[in-house]
């Protein structure tokens, strides 16, 4: 298994992992190709097993109105042939280890129970308008201290 950032070629392989990892979804598949097609400055990796994507982890920006506050954890997904496997786990602490993500507060919408497992901790502030009262709403390295709607990339809402 390697983790490498994702080639334009493997873009479609990407989507397809998104589609197979979330089966009731097209929406993450679409907004990866969003992010993609409009330049959106992410970070992402893949893990690739003989020739296959069967992960995949990006981060985007997070936003204080108009100013970048963080990153935010979105999508993340291992094939389900993969999953419970540690797969996830160690693409999620190789992101974690990267000098582009490794100093910025990052935000994640999930499941705290896994998520804690890595030092996201929940917050309540900033509020996500994603999750009712935050209670899926976790950070790491978060310092804010005032009441704001954090703010998504524009792909995140576009009706996908």
């Amino acid at each position: 298994m390697k983790i490498r950032k994702p080639t334009q070629e493997m873009h479609s392989k990407v989507s397809g992992l998104l589609n197979s990892a979330f089966p009731k979804s097209q929406y993450e598949a679409r907004l990866v190709e969003q992010f993609h097609d409009n330049e959106t400055p992410i970070h992402e990796w893949v893990c690739i097993h003989i020739k296959k994507v069967i992960a995949y982890i990006a981060f985007s920006n997070a936003y204080n109105g108009d100013q970048v506050c963080g990153l935010h954890l979105a999508p993340f997904a291992v094939a389900p042939k993969f999953q419970h496997q540690g797969i996830g786990s160690q693409l999620l602490k190789f992101a974690l280890r990267q000098e582009s993500i490794k100093k910025s507060p990052l935000f994640v919408l999930g499941e705290p129970k896994f998520y804690r497992r890595f030092g996201f901790e929940s917050c309540t502030l900033p509020i996500c308008s994603f999750d009712k009262n935050n209670r899926h709403f976790l950070a790491i390295r978060n310092t804010t201290t005032t009441r704001f709607i954090i703010g998504y990339e524009p792909q995140f809402g576009r009706g996908l």
